[in-house]
């Protein structure tokens, strides 16, 4: 089977559980006015925490994930721009640094200070934008426990979106604007919009990065991709891959006939 089918498969799955599910509602309060610029043609938070975090990601991404991660949060911001309920009530620094810091679990640099050798890199990353929150945003009447975690749920569940999108609105709009990187416009951006965004930050290298950084995650800590959609990379391209013993079927029913 060829990469590229693999990840295409991935990409189905998640429009059949996209068409199924139903927008969450929301408890928070209306979002804050922030200071503003345009990157893409698009209306961005201009924070210097946002410009901290960019430049941190930028500092341990490779190209191709640099730029999705920034693809990924401007279609959130027009997903936000072009819906009512969302502007009022998505905090826009909280989906900035979750969409901008969300693969840190990808840095391949070796010796890496995000990449464990046990947990699944979602964790990882959510664990190293919670860490940068706690070294960058000094004021902790801003960053309280509550936006530090809604930035900690946004990316631990930024792939598991029959999870996500029944979240906060925060933690939903984050993961859906990963996804329309994957699979096109929807929920309310406009196919110009999105083009004018690719045509800035060009995804050509989007299927290769995302599949060679899937195959790798498999081979140097495979434990952490057995039973979940990672495993088929491992399955068809890892030498001795083997997820039997430690998927949830094989835990519940043993050797059970």
């Amino acid at each position: 089977m060829k990469l590229s089918s693999l990840l295409e498969g991935m990409v189905l799955l998640g429009l059949h559980i996209s068409s199924s599910t139903q927008s969450p509602t929301n408890t928070a309060i209306r979002s804050p006015v922030y200071p503003t610029r345009k990157i893409a043609n698009v209306t961005v938070i201009d924070t210097p925490l946002v410009r901290t975090a960019l430049e941190f990601a930028r500092n341990h991404s490779s190209e191709f994930v640099y730029k999705h991660i920034v693809r990924s949060w401007l279609f959130g911001t027009l997903m936000i721009a072009n819906n009512a309920t969302l502007r009022e009530s998505v905090d826009l620094e909280v989906h900035a640094i979750a969409a901008i810091l969300h693969d840190l679990g990808w840095d391949q640099t070796p010796g890496s200070p995000f990449v464990s050798h046990d947990r699944r890199f979602e964790v990882d990353g959510a664990i190293a934008a919670r860490q940068f929150l706690h070294d960058h945003a000094h004021n902790g009447k801003d960053w309280d426990d509550r936006r530090v975690q809604l930035v900690w749920d946004s990316i631990a569940l930024h792939t598991q979106q029959s999870i996500f999108t029944f979240k906060e609105l925060d933690v939903m709009v984050t993961g859906s604007g990963i996804f329309m990187d994957f699979v096109g416009p929807q929920h309310g951006v406009m196919a110009e919009e999105y083009q004018t965004v690719v045509k800035e930050f060009p995804k050509d290298d989007l299927t290769s990065g995302v599949n060679q950084t899937f195959v790798w995650l498999c081979q140097s800590k495979p434990a952490t991709t057995y039973d979940t959609f990672m495993q088929p990379w491992g399955d068809e391209f890892v030498a001795n891959y083997s997820a039997k013993g430690s998927r949830v079927i094989d835990i519940l029913i043993g050797d059970q006939p």
